[in-house]
């Protein structure tokens, strides 16, 4: 967590002993010792605390995904119910705070969280964030933490667990956050909200005039995201699918449910085909790319940036009844195979090709590009990334952004329209690469906001910008473009 906590755990840090001195090669023979591969599936008689733990291992130890891995543990474990319920909290409560929980054990810590085992870690920070933030009581969530630490294979380190995690019960939560809050506002904010503060900064930055949201946009970011279904036309209505899944018809688009519990992969429709897993954002660009006029739309559709499918899937879905064909492109093998899984019986033939190169015949009268990003508008969904992205990866993601957004130009005919756009709010990501091409010369923009169905208060700019806490979806953005008559754009 960055943003220079009030805080004395940084001293004794920077005390510890050097790896030159007899008690450092001691500490660095431990820390060598602990680097063995983590014991993730542990048993102590709890199922929640034990899928918790071995799914925060197995996110740390091998960059998994915590909104896949859980499901799929909870399942094998045999994990239903309340305890599934607590476990999803646990899990995705403890990744979204790791900040805050790393800074409060550091407070209470001899040595700091980065020459901790991570079995060690993990069990501080899950009981850590059951003192902070639930109503467990103390007993339980040091005691259970402590026992996780002894299943995991380290045993010697129960009595530090033990007492790290009665020191910080001693002191209320709210008194912890007082006393670590970073002095800067921004920074402080930022910590209340277990956000970095670049991420924060993006934030407020995207919201421009409107940076009196920025911690309404804090709190929905880290809020449980509702599950969103799609109902793919032409075989079922939204409406049918609302009536099948107890759930209710979307705001905006026009095919969208909102599933408030269960298993979706476990509904009927979703099992046969009819329905699936979409944001309610990610549906309205979808369809936004099949909406905007084109003269002489000869049935050329294009997704350049297809992978995993959902996008593409509901273009060929629309494109069924129109009686067009959407050229689909994945750069990625492994993608290439998820698209055709799920576009199966539509009218959309898959590419395994590079975006900015994909070999295909210009001509196209319509194309979407949802580039690659940072992913920070779904962050609600990943509840660790916040703690893995780095702001460094943005400029060289605007420059692939860029070229891809080029390519599409090159693409389309005089007269077709391009829609880009990301998951993410960062300006730099969105206005800034649109203006970019803009300068080029060659393009129109037109008013996104006339095909984002019914969406208002998405921006000052002829683009569209969502936000969680203005219109329940991911914080996603996307912008029209009509490319000019004459010669095809240059390449970037």
């Amino acid at each position: 967590m960055s943003g220079g906590f009030r805080s004395r755990a940084a001293g004794r840090r920077d005390n510890q002993p050097e790896r030159g001195t007899k008690q450092g090669r001691k500490q660095g023979q431990r820390v060598r010792r602990e680097a063995r591969p983590a014991n993730a599936s542990v048993r102590i008689g709890d199922a929640a605390r034990e899928a918790t733990f071995e799914v925060l291992v197995r996110v740390h130890r091998d960059g998994a995904f915590a909104n896949l891995t859980l499901p799929t543990v909870l399942r094998e474990r045999k994990v239903t119910g309340r305890d599934a319920a607590f476990a999803t909290e646990l899990t995705y409560g403890t990744l979204r705070s790791l900040g805050v929980l790393d800074a409060v054990i550091g407070e209470n810590a001899s040595r700091g969280t980065d020459r901790m085992a991570l079995e060690v870690l993990t069990a501080l920070r899950m009981g850590a964030y059951q003192l902070l933030y639930t109503r467990v009581e103390d007993h339980a969530a040091v005691d259970t933490s402590v026992r996780l630490v002894e299943a995991a294979g380290q045993e010697k380190a129960k009595g530090f667990v033990n007492g790290v995690l009665r020191s910080i019960a001693r002191t209320p939560a709210e008194e912890w956050l007082d006393t670590l809050e970073p002095e800067d506002p921004l920074a402080a904010l930022a910590f209340r909200h277990a956000h970095p503060v670049w991420i924060a900064e993006s934030m407020r930055t995207a919201l421009g005039s409107r940076d009196d949201e920025l911690e309404a946009a804090l709190e929905a970011d880290s809020a449980r995201p509702v599950v969103h279904l799609v109902a793919r036309p032409g075989e079922i209505s939204a409406e049918e699918l609302a009536l099948i899944t107890g759930g209710e018809e979307g705001r905006y688009s026009p095919y969208a449910v909102y599933l408030p519990e269960g298993d979706p992969g476990q509904l009927q429709p979703v099992r046969d085909g009819l329905a699936a897993v979409q944001d309610e954002g990610s549906q309205v660009i979808a369809r936004a790319v099949t909406e905007v006029p084109v003269e002489n739309d000869q049935g050329r559709w294009l997704d350049l940036c297809a992978g995993p499918g959902g996008k593409a899937a509901l273009m060929g879905a629309l494109a069924s009844i129109d009686g067009a064909v959407v050229d689909a492109v994945e750069v990625s093998p492994h993608r290439a195979e998820l698209i055709r899984k799920t576009v199966r019986d539509l009218p959309v033939r898959v590419h395994t090709a590079d975006g900015r190169r994909p070999g295909l015949e210009p001509g196209y009268d319509r194309a979407l590009v949802d580039a690659p990003c940072s992913g920070l508008g779904a962050l609600r969904r990943r509840p660790e990334a916040r703690w893995t992205k780095h702001e460094d990866d943005i400029a060289e993601l605007t420059v692939l952004q860029r070229e891809l957004l080029t390519s599409a130009l090159d693409l389309v005919k005089p007269g077709g329209v391009v829609v880009y756009s990301t998951c993410s709010p960062d300006v730099r990501e969105t206005r800034g690469v649109v203006d970019a091409v803009l300068a080029d010369g060659g393009v129109e923009e037109l008013d996104a906001g006339q095909y984002a169905a019914g969406m208002d208060d998405v921006g000052d700019e002829p683009s569209v910008q969502m936000w969680p806490h203005r219109h329940g979806t991911d914080a996603m953005f996307f912008a029209v473009l009509r490319k000019l008559g004459g010669e095809p754009t240059t390449e970037v």
